[in-house]
């Protein structure tokens, strides 16, 4: 029996839960809250709210993806992420359709294309998720990727979503937090967040969200999806750290939201609660999702990371992070800022 088909039978009653919540906070809003976000976009004064030209890719060769023998990471998009970890291939929160929304009329559109296409990509051992909203679960690159795809790693409840949209039940595992799944010699730990889920008007928490931790032979990852400020991250590191690299959400930020998605200056903090030898910041780049202009998430978690002289990654799209010896040290987003 396949060791991650022992977790079913452990996770029927945890997935008979109708709502699920964060440790440190219950996240609600209502009328007022969103008549102020309205209310913040009509106001919109940002000088660039997406970027003037065309944001830089590296695009990704199939012969030399699949020849590579060293871990390394490609960030392919906003927070996808292609992990090669003792010569398998993760792929996290797998977006590739021109917006991110329900529909591909209207919605956050993106700024890029990706460095490789769902076609060319090599056989997936593991498709990871961190939770259902639409910049982060995308219906038609699950569809598309299926036949690629060994297994479906989800939290509890979103891999409802997965089969109904054609993925068989044994390629899909859905995890609570702290629980694992072993894949080969790679260890899959669903970690917590601090968040919130639901792709409509009426199904809010009904899904779980969450953090995730690689661990292969030589290498630690830590992929953040999305989340506030908590003392989770500290538990984290304690428990599961030290990191080779921190795949931590740097952007979509504001008053707001706060409890919800970090501040630059929080980012860098759950970094090091985190023990992280090299920090990657995700979830921005591609799609406009706040009040900030495009590229300040990248500039001030670059002045954060020289002020607490931490290693920061911020490869162009496509580009290649050796996760042993990561050299990647280019600012390409100042080269296309105020063009």
């Amino acid at each position: 029996m396949p060791c991650h088909s022992l977790f079913a039978n452990q996770l029927n009653a945890e997935q008979q839960q109708t709502k699920f919540k964060n440790t440190e906070l219950e996240y609600k809003t209502n009328f007022s809250d969103l008549f102020k976000m309205i209310k913040a976009y009509w106001n919109d004064t940002r000088s660039e709210p997406v970027p003037n030209i065309d944001v830089p890719v590296t695009p990704i060769d199939i012969d030399k993806l699949v020849s590579e023998t060293e871990d390394a990471l490609f960030r392919l998009g906003h927070s996808t992420v292609l992990v090669r970890l003792d010569q398998e291939f993760i792929l996290f929160d797998p977006v590739f359709s021109e917006r991110a929304s329900p529909v591909q009329w209207m919605g956050p559109k993106r700024f890029h294309q990706s460095p490789i296409d769902i076609p060319q990509l090599p056989k997936i051992k593991a498709v990871i998720i961190s939770h259902d909203h639409y910049d982060h679960l995308d219906g038609a690159a699950i569809e598309q990727l299926n036949d690629k795809v060994e297994l479906f790693i989800t939290p509890l409840k979103v891999g409802d979503y997965l089969r109904d949209w054609g993925v068989e039940d044994d390629k899909i595992v859905e995890l609570n937090w702290w629980q694992h799944v072993q894949l080969g010699t790679i260890k899959v730990t669903a970690t917590p967040s601090q968040h919130f889920s639901g792709r409509g008007l009426f199904d809010r928490d009904k899904t779980l969200w969450a953090s995730w931790v690689l661990q292969g032979w030589e290498s630690k990852l830590f992929f953040s999806g999305d989340s506030g400020y908590f003392n989770g991250f500290k538990e984290i590191g304690e428990r599961l750290g030290p990191f080779d690299i921190t795949m931590i959400e740097t952007g979509a930020y504001n008053t707001l939201w706060p409890d919800i998605h970090m501040f630059p200056e929080q980012c860098m903090q759950a970094h090091i609660d985190l023990r992280g030898t090299h920090m990657l910041p995700i979830h921005n780049g591609t799609f406009d999702l706040s009040l900030h202009n495009w590229f300040e998430p990248f500039d001030e978690i670059m002045q954060l990371a020289k002020f607490n002289q931490v290693s920061l990654l911020t490869p162009k799209f496509g580009e290649k992070i050796s996760v042993q010896m990561p050299q990647v040290i280019e600012h390409w987003w100042q080269a296309v800022k105020n063009k």
